[in-house]
């Protein structure tokens, strides 16, 4: 069974060796000098340095580029951003579903970051619109869904799962959410940022750029968040993973890739310069087993090359770098004090 933990608990447990993830006697006291999983010490102070206002970026180039831009660069511009706008508020929403079921106050810390982090992004994507388009056409974007029928699945797949667990809130189910959370941080996002790299490759749209730069700095603390997660749980608790439960797991990455794959070819295709389908299917081929590595999971698809290194090179937040996977923090700095170059 998975207990929700209580808000006050004056007979909780505080002798860190007894913290757990999931079902412990949690007092719910934020200690930041007892913590039983170091990894979150680090985690919060990566996260807390990442700060940055949206409104900090100048977009008045792609005001001008955005109008420029062809029509099949606009069309993929839009939908992207429709989806992304999507991720990031369901995810605003969800995070604090999970959080009432961790009983690691050091983690209950981070999830709330990640949840303000979240609410920042969406904040970044309403500016973005705000700019750029009339307001009509910014409600036009933000519903797309509604009547474009494989953006509504992309949408349902994580959506399913994260109401799943609301309706049954089991270990398993809490489970698959946080797989869940891991392939959207990880697979989900990743075909939208190639986009807004490859239009700066192009000499175009370099505000929105910055922002997703920003948004793909956090949303790797993010990924590595639910990785460690992840991991904990399974040395926690080994029967959670046993029977099919890892080839479940599994199968979920794939469906994640398949989905991101499908979306991709249907947003940019052939039609965008620099991009192709199969660059995009390499990509998040290589991501998906990339993703199942890190949790020592066996990978699907044997791609162990990144097919588009450059994607790398753009992603980088001004020379902030991060060994997120390892848990080393190599630099640190705010975005308050970064300069937007582009």
């Amino acid at each position: 069974m998975l207990n929700k933990k209580p808000l006050f608990n004056e007979n909780g447990d505080t002798e860190i060796s007894k913290k757990k993830m999931i079902n412990g006697n949690t007092t719910n006291l934020n200690d930041f000098n007892n913590m039983k999983y170091s990894w979150a010490s680090d985690w919060y102070r990566q996260a807390m340095n990442n700060f940055w206002i949206p409104e900090e970026i100048n977009l008045s180039q792609d005001l001008k580029d955005y109008k420029a831009l062809t029509d099949d660069e606009r069309v993929a511009y839009d939908k992207i951003l429709s989806f992304l706008i999507f991720l990031d508020s369901i995810q605003t929403a969800n995070l604090s579903n999970i959080n009432d079921y961790i009983t690691a106050s050091e983690v209950n810390l981070c999830l709330t970051i990640q949840a303000y982090q979240e609410a920042i992004h969406s904040q970044s994507y309403s500016y973005m619109l705000d700019t750029i388009c009339p307001p009509h056409k910014r409600n036009e974007i933000l519903y797309q869904w509604k009547d474009d029928n494989l953006l509504l699945e992309r949408n349902k797949f994580i959506g399913d799962l994260y109401n799943n667990f609301l309706e049954d809130s089991n270990p398993k189910n809490l489970l698959k959410t946080l797989m869940a959370n891991y392939i959207l941080e990880g697979i989900y996002f990743y075909s939208g940022f190639m986009f807004f790299y490859n239009l700066e490759r192009n000499s175009k749209m370099p505000g929105s750029v910055q922002e997703i730069r920003y948004i793909n700095r956090d949303e790797n603390t993010h990924l590595w968040l639910f990785r460690s997660i992840i991991r904990e749980l399974r040395v926690e608790e080994p029967d959670l993973f046993k029977g099919d439960m890892i080839k479940e797991l599994r199968e979920m990455m794939r469906d994640g890739v398949e989905n991101e794959i499908k979306w991709g070819h249907y947003v940019i295709g052939d039609k965008i310069q620099g991009l192709n389908k199969k660059g995009i299917s390499d990509y998040i081929k290589y991501l998906g087993d990339l993703r199942l590595k890190h949790l020592d999971m066996e990978p699907l698809y044997g791609v162990t090359e990144n097919p588009l290194p450059w994607v790398d090179i753009y992603a980088d937040a001004n020379q902030v770098k991060t060994d997120f996977f390892e848990a080393k923090s190599t630099a640190y700095a705010k975005s308050a004090i970064l300069v937007d170059d582009l």
